[in-house]
């Protein structure tokens, strides 16, 4: 992109929903953007620029005035929930700092009217911790760069009441006012919007409030890229379970790399959840057999602690350390978890056998062997990425069961990305990307199967659109995105047209984040229950639409062509199918891997 040359892009809130924001006016004396001609403000940092009290103390519930009818938020909600003032929240890869004054009636957030906000750094977005007020709102600012050029935002977030519960950053059970305490949900909204790359920013002027609703900014940061860094595997949150009670337990989940590096970091997620979670201990090491150790597992830190408390709805990566992650390996990841956990954030089909210490058998991270594990697990809980020091860069694969590797060989890896991944170390051609797997069971394109809120046993995730930053976006290094989705929203009843709509947004996104996008056809399921003749007729209306869409994506994977029965279009080839008709088995998912010109991942 040109010096000094403008560009729009879109932001919406963590997990990917886009909604339209609207905005009141501001106090007197706000600041304004600049525009040309027009001298720009002197920015300031954010807690300068706070005109509104957003929190209450329970013992005085009339004590905020947050959307101008005597609403506020509850400041013991926000402690239970682990979000204390002045605690730094890592959401969605970026670092937003709570308002140290949320706790005494002072103001904590800033309605947006045209400030301009102090902000530095390089990065791949901006990103707002947010709510609106009075309805949903939208508006448009400014990033400016020490370079002098400027690039403009569009800011979108729902309504702290009424929005979206797929999307949120936390969510609070009770509303305080001058009448008292009720019990009604709150909800606050993490926002990303894109920047120009290498870029070093100066300031953000924040949109201009057109009238309607505001939009209230609680905190800003730069999300810096995560250079030097490949993501090697990768798990997205599909629920939020009730589990046990585990206490004092510990948790030893086998992972399997894609890229290797001499230094690793882990990434572990408090994702959908409504209480902080204390993690006592971690440890990393090779997996020798069954829950065994090859060798002495290392031990993690964080921040420079042996353990750590994970705020609702946050994410935590452990300090880098120096161990030799191989390539197309088995790790162990050993959690301890010290305390009394009723719900954790899971990724639900691992297709792979993971080990549990019995209740209050206490801290086992740095066993060598496996002796302690009694129990099993095929879910992976907290832990949803590990990261390797050098290497090119990620590719993101998003989908469905098929790519989470339903109906595969338990503890085998042989998914299709997994065979994508080994396909990739054994070449030149291209860079042997680390390849993340954010498959999730049942999940689709447009609509939600988890409504993102409370325990639930449906574990199926929020759509693709709605988990777009946090599992795309928000990955490390990406340089890609495969996606390969969509049946699920066909058997389900959307129509061609919502779906391609879908995937065109998706596209558009990416894009807008400078991501490779790259299409893959979805596969034939004739004889599976939901699969009838309307769903094939719908299939194929998207498949078309995908393998010509006029440039709408980067690249396209058929994998419809590599799975399908020639003699019968409709159906999976019957040597590629698992046996439910929907699933290829072990064989389809290596000829569907095998497909891939790796020349598509790179462009």
């Amino acid at each position: 992109m040109l010096v000094g040359r403008r560009w729009t892009a879109t932001a919406f809130v963590t997990g990917g929903v886009a909604l339209s924001f609207a905005w009141t006016a501001a106090p007197a004396g706000a600041a304004t953007p600049g525009s040309p001609g027009q001298e720009p403000r002197k920015p300031l940092p954010l807690e300068r620029l706070f005109d509104n009290t957003a929190v209450s103390d329970d013992a005085d519930p009339g004590g905020a005035d947050f959307d101008g009818t005597g609403n506020s938020l509850s400041a013991q909600d926000l402690r239970a929930a682990g979000w204390a003032p002045g605690r730094t929240l890592t959401i969605d890869s970026a670092r937003l700092t709570w308002p140290r004054a949320a706790d005494n009636a002072r103001p904590d957030n800033v309605q947006a009217d045209g400030q301009t906000v102090r902000l530095h750094g390089r990065g791949d977005a901006v990103s707002f911790l947010v709510a609106g007020t009075g309805g949903e709102a939208s508006g448009t600012g400014l990033v400016r760069y020490r370079d002098g050029s400027s690039s403009t935002y569009t800011l979108t977030a729902p309504d702290w009441r009424s929005g979206p519960t797929g999307t949120r950053a936390v969510a609070l059970p009770h509303i305080n006012s001058g009448a008292g305490q009720r019990v009604e949900t709150a909800r606050l909204y993490a926002v990303t919007v894109p920047v120009e790359r290498g870029r070093e920013i100066s300031s953000v002027v924040l949109p201009h409030d057109p009238g309607a609703a505001d939009l209230h900014v609680f905190a800003a940061s730069v999300r810096r890229a995560a250079e030097g860094w490949t993501g090697s595997w990768s798990a997205s949150t599909s629920g939020y379970t009730a589990v046990g009670p585990w206490t004092d337990q510990t948790l030893r989940l086998v992972v399997h790399t894609s890229a290797g590096g001499p230094t690793a970091r882990i990434r572990l997620a408090n994702t959908f959840a409504a209480a902080p979670v204390r993690i006592g201990h971690a440890s990393v090491s090779l997996q020798a057999q069954g829950a065994a150790a090859d060798g002495d597992p290392v031990p993690l830190t964080f921040g420079g602690r042996e353990g750590i408390e994970i705020a609702a709805g946050a994410q935590e990566f452990s300090d880098p350390v120096g161990f030799d992650v191989p390539p197309d390996a088995n790790l162990l990841v050993s959690i301890h978890l010290p305390e009394t956990v009723q719900a954790v954030p899971v990724h639900s089909q691992a297709t792979q056998r993971s080990y549990l210490s019995p209740p209050g058998s206490g801290d086992h991270t740095a066993d060598a062997d496996g002796e302690a594990y009694t129990g099993t697990l095929t879910t992976w809980p907290f832990l949803t990425g590990v990261d390797v020091e050098g290497g090119p860069g990620s590719v993101v694969t998003l989908g469905d069961s098929i790519t989470d590797g339903t109906k595969s060989t338990t503890d085998a890896n042989r998914r299709w990305p997994d065979v994508l991944a080994r396909r990739l170390l054994g070449q030149s051609d291209v860079p042997a990307y680390g390849v993340l797997n954010q498959g999730i069971s049942a999940n689709r394109v447009v609509t939600d199967r988890y409504p993102g809120e409370g325990v639930s046993t449906d574990t199926g995730g929020v759509s693709a659109l709605h988990r777009l930053e946090r599992d795309v976006f928000a990955q490390t290094d990406v340089r890609t995105v495969v996606v390969f989705q969509g049946i699920n929203d066909l058997r389900w009843g959307a129509s061609a047209e919502q779906l391609t709509a879908g995937l065109r947004t998706i596209a558009q996104r990416a894009h807008e984040r400078g991501l490779r996008v790259v299409m893959a056809t979805i596969a034939p399921c004739e004889g599976e229950s939901l699969c009838t003749a309307d769903v094939d007729v719908r299939r194929t209306a998207v498949n078309a639409f995908i393998r010509d869409s006029g440039g709408e994506f980067d690249g396209v994977l058929d994998f419809d062509a590599a799975v399908r029965d020639p003699l019968r279009p409709q159906r999976i080839l019957p040597a590629y199918d698992s046996g439910d008709h929907l699933h290829p088995g072990d064989t389809g998912l290596q000829a569907m891997a095998d497909s891939i010109d790796l020349r598509q991942l790179t462009g």
